[in-house]
């Protein structure tokens, strides 16, 4: 299972592996229970893992920097229930955060999550574009080709007899 794969969706707890996209939804598998479900995009909203930021006093950082130095703290993930010990705990483990714009309920969802990507052995690292593709994206603008155009048919159009 890939970081890179993994998506929070709005109104369901937990974290859920991207399975396959629709219009009109997506397929996706639960980490907790594995149990696979369709989820609309009409009500549901989806927030890939990778696309997640985190307020700090200085800039942004993304969510994945977070869960590496809540794994490599080395000390034990606080309950969950307890947003008193959840926010000692980020003040030791991340004291960069900006705790006045990072809700209690934030801080208890990467708790949570942190938990089930360990338990589910996902390797922490976001997807990187190859070196290759970002030179020549930046090396070589795209020439636009030229498309000739059919010649118009002329069209007639039949009266009615009145």
């Amino acid at each position: 299972m890939e970081y890179s794969k993994l998506v929070a969706v709005t109104g369901l707890p937990g974290l859920f592996e991207l399975i396959s996209s629709k219009t009109d939804g997506a397929i996706v598998r639960s980490l907790e229970d594995k149990t696979t479900r369709f989820v609309s995009s009409r009500v549901h909203n989806f927030s890939h893992l990778e696309s997640i930021e985190i307020y700090t006093v200085q800039d942004n950082v993304n969510l994945v920097e977070v869960l590496k130095a809540m794994d490599s703290a080395g000390v034990k993930l606080p309950d969950e229930k307890d947003a008193a010990a959840i926010k000692k705990y980020f003040e030791k483990v991340y004291p960069d955060m900006d705790f006045e714009r990072v809700y209690a309920s934030d801080m208890k969802k990467m708790v949570k999550w942190l938990s089930q990507l360990q338990k589910n052995k996902v390797e922490l690292k976001l997807s990187e574009v190859p070196e290759e593709e970002e030179a020549e994206e930046v090396a070589a603008p795209e020439e636009t080709p030229v498309v000739e155009e059919a010649p118009k048919k002329k069209t007639t159009r039949k009266k009615k007899a009145e």
